[in-house]
């Protein structure tokens, strides 16, 4: 080997990214932006609001444990709601009244000696905030189980199928997610190729207005992004099982996960996001002069809108500062929309799935309105 050449291949590599000055901005601002804003979520997170009933089926008996239940909920912070009975509670979950419902059974003090058992039921929408709503809950009933045999949990769910996995709870987060990743890095690069390679160039001579490039570019984009969400949603949604054949195990070809609703108004949510996601790929792009930046501009847009979308935490537990962010940021409504349709079976009959679709679709049309006025700016 010889020194003086790998050297001077290594001096080449160092003088490149010191006369791109974009890259050496992005390199050692991106991963302080993204550090900061993570421990900024994680340090500064708030209790969530919580409003929680108890449903005593233990008649006279169990009243003493439903007071004291709710004296020590009501002493964390905690909003005490009254329902009447079981049905009546899950009502008030699926309108969004009540968060969390205990249920007292029948049987609490048929055992004495022995652990009870609790159900707690959720709406089973948002796994990160039940979760968290529940944890809470336990908290401040422990010590009001001092010196008794602690309870088992047994959860429960409104929606979601019984039978589901930790796969279906994530599901609608992780296709909004991929979907919107997978087709912005598309988009950015690809752009820029047409960019560098002098195509929008020549077309910015033409008579073609530039709303017309975009449209077209936004078209052209969306037809392949369009692909790739179907893909997405076929891999996810559907599986196909393969039998045994001679050396060869059976194996089953996609995820399976469980859908409530119509797999076309998930598509349409997804797609939505998407088209979103090209004409913010083709603003960003303009702002990069290599492939490398439109990588780079993947920890300031993308991974900013994962922590403050609902994938990892619930936005009701996001400090102050950062919920109004995070009520802006397509992901969030792509996956309220998927939860609603994947999760909640909701159709076009539902308010929250129409006001997600409308945002989305809004989104969009802003982002192909920016990228047109950058690319007039860019030749003035």
């Amino acid at each position: 080997m010889n020194l003086r050449r790998t050297f001077a291949i290594s001096r080449r590599i160092a003088n490149a990214f010191k006369r791109d000055e974009r890259s050496l901005a992005l390199m050692f601002v991106a991963p302080i932006i993204v550090l900061g804003l993570l421990g900024w979520v994680i340090r500064d997170q708030g209790e969530p609001e919580t409003r929680f009933a108890v449903v005593n089926l233990a008649g006279a008996p169990g009243d003493r444990f439903q007071l004291a239940i709710e004296q020590a909920v009501a002493d964390a912070g905690v909003t005490v709601v009254q329902v009447d009975d079981e049905p009546a509670a899950r009502d008030a979950l699926r309108n969004g009244d009540v968060d969390v419902v205990l249920v007292l059974p029948d049987d609490l003090l048929a055992n004495p000696s022995g652990a009870p058992a609790l159900r707690f039921i959720t709406p089973g929408i948002n796994p990160a905030d039940d979760g968290g709503r529940v944890s809470r809950i336990q908290a401040a009933l422990l010590p009001a189980m001092t010196g008794g045999a602690v309870p088992t949990i047994e959860p429960e769910t409104i929606y979601g199928s019984p039978d589901g996995d930790q796969l279906d709870a994530f599901a609608p987060a992780l296709v909004a997610f991929f979907a919107y990743f997978l087709v912005f890095v598309l988009t950015g690069i690809s752009f820029l190729r047409e960019r560098i390679g002098g195509t929008l160039e020549r077309l910015l001579a033409s008579p073609i207005r530039r709303s017309e490039i975009v449209t077209g570019y936004s078209a052209g984009f969306g037809f392949f992004a369009t692909l790739q969400v179907i893909l997405i949603m076929a891999f996810a949604l559907g599986t196909i099982h393969v039998p045994a054949n001679g050396p060869f195990p059976a194996f089953s070809i996609g995820l399976g996960i469980a859908n409530a609703g119509s797999p076309a108004l998930a598509f349409l949510v997804a797609l939505l996001l998407a088209l979103g996601a090209v004409n913010l790929g083709i603003f960003l792009s303009t702002f990069a002069r290599t492939e490398l930046q439109v990588v780079q501009f993947i920890p300031i847009v993308i991974v900013p809108q994962a922590l403050l979308c609902g994938l990892l935490w619930p936005i009701s537990s996001l400090p102050d500062l950062l919920q109004p962010i995070a009520r802006v940021l397509p992901l969030t409504y792509a996956i309220d929309g998927l939860r609603e349709v994947l999760v909640k079976g909701s159709d076009l009959s539902s308010d929250a799935l129409r006001f997600d679709l409308a945002i989305l679709a809004a989104i969009a049309v802003f982002l192909a309105v920016l990228a047109s006025l950058t690319i007039r700016r860019e030749v003035a």
